[in-house]
């Protein structure tokens, strides 16, 4: 599958189109600080388990670190994903 993970700033959110015409996704907010607050990843049902959370997340993190911007991490499985990757510690702001 080839991967691109995109921003889609109207919906706040990063985005990976998936081969059936779905999409998974990270979503997040602004603080007040114009941090990235990632509160909630998404991957349909009958992708589990195939690693495209893994996929999407890594390429959410390094669009953020492209941006030089900062994430807060709210999401559980976020925040387990950067316990194996802490390579992008730089990003992370809290």
């Amino acid at each position: 599958m080839d991967i691109n993970v995109f921003e889609n700033v109207e919906e706040h959110r990063f985005e990976l189109d998936l081969p059936d015409g779905s999409t998974a996704g990270i979503y997040y907010r602004l603080d007040e600080e114009g941090r990235l607050v990632l509160f909630h990843t998404d991957v349909p049902s009958e992708f589990s388990g195939l690693g495209i959370g893994t996929q999407l997340a890594a390429g959410a993190f390094d669009l953020i670190r492209q941006s030089d911007r900062k994430a807060i991490l709210r999401c559980a499985f976020l925040q387990s994903f950067f316990r194996h990757h802490p390579g992008y510690a730089e990003i992370i702001a809290g």
